[in-house]
């Protein structure tokens, strides 16, 4: 009998990386020229799982996203891990944009990768087990191809494949 082999589909997030990056951000903006006597904040709130970003404008908010986001990538982190849930004007005419930290594949992402797999007509068998889709299956090779098609689809989390076996 072939042994089965077996790897998971899941958004994780490395928050010590994901908080690295956040502080070289603010690093960055507190010595460039064009945050100079402007208001400009990053803020983390780890149990609700947001992110604001808070200055003068929107052309400010821009570029501290920009920032932001050239932080995130050198850390190997993807830009979809943030999701823009809103945006509001504060006391005295600043922007505050507050976003979602994405750190889990929700449930009609996961019914959208099982969809496509199971498209693909190869000998596998993905699974929803919380917040992860989980792929077994007999072939290596098999498995490769769910992982290259899986990696060619539009969603919105930051998809990570572990426990390769």
């Amino acid at each position: 009998m072939a042994k089965e082999h077996y790897f998971d589909i899941s958004a994780k997030l490395d928050m010590m990386e994901f908080k690295n990056a956040l502080e070289q951000a603010k690093k960055e903006v507190l010595t460039r020229f064009d945050f100079k006597g402007i208001t400009a904040e990053i803020e983390l709130n780890e149990k609700t799982k947001t992110l604001s970003l808070s200055s003068s404008s929107d052309q400010k908010i821009d570029a501290l996203k920009d920032i932001l986001i050239s932080k995130l990538i050198k850390r190997e982190i993807s830009s979809k891990s943030l999701k823009e849930l809103k945006t509001e004007g504060i006391s005295g005419g600043n922007v505050k944009v507050i976003y979602k930290v994405v750190d889990s594949i929700e449930g009609d992402e996961a019914k959208k990768i099982v969809k496509a797999i199971k498209e693909l007509k190869l000998k596998v068998t993905p699974s929803i087990q919380g917040d992860e889709v989980r792929v077994s299956g007999a072939k290596l090779d098999d498995l490769q191809k769910v992982i290259a098609e899986v990696k060619t689809l539009d969603l919105n989390a930051p998809l990570a494949f572990g426990n390769f076996r």
